[in-house]
């Protein structure tokens, strides 16, 4: 008897959770007390912080250029390859978050 009644209750909570909204439906969206969507305010956010990641990758690249051109050696220095490493990790970072969302 106490299976069956288990049995009822995790199939009338299941039954509930699939009609159930997800995370990132506008059914689920919060409100923000000024009336905005927190949702669309987190994309505006991220938007802009992608922006000023894009710039500084692109200063980030054009100073490794630079770099790569006066040395007319096959050996570079320390400094270049952690520029390498830096604009690695702030691609990674904007990529992240475009598939975040």
């Amino acid at each position: 008897m106490a299976a069956v009644i288990g049995t009822a209750t995790w199939m009338a909570s299941a039954q509930r959770g699939a009609g159930a909204a997800r995370p990132g439906d506008p059914q689920q969206d919060v409100q923000l007390p000024s009336g905005k969507s927190q949702r669309d305010e987190i994309l505006k956010a991220e938007r802009e912080q992608n922006i000023k990641d894009a710039a500084q990758l692109v200063e980030l690249a054009q100073q490794l250029q630079v770099e790569l051109e006066k040395n007319d050696r096959f050996v570079f220095s320390i400094a270049t390859l952690k520029k390498t490493d830096d604009i690695e990790k702030l691609a990674r970072k904007i990529r992240s978050r475009m598939r975040h969302n």
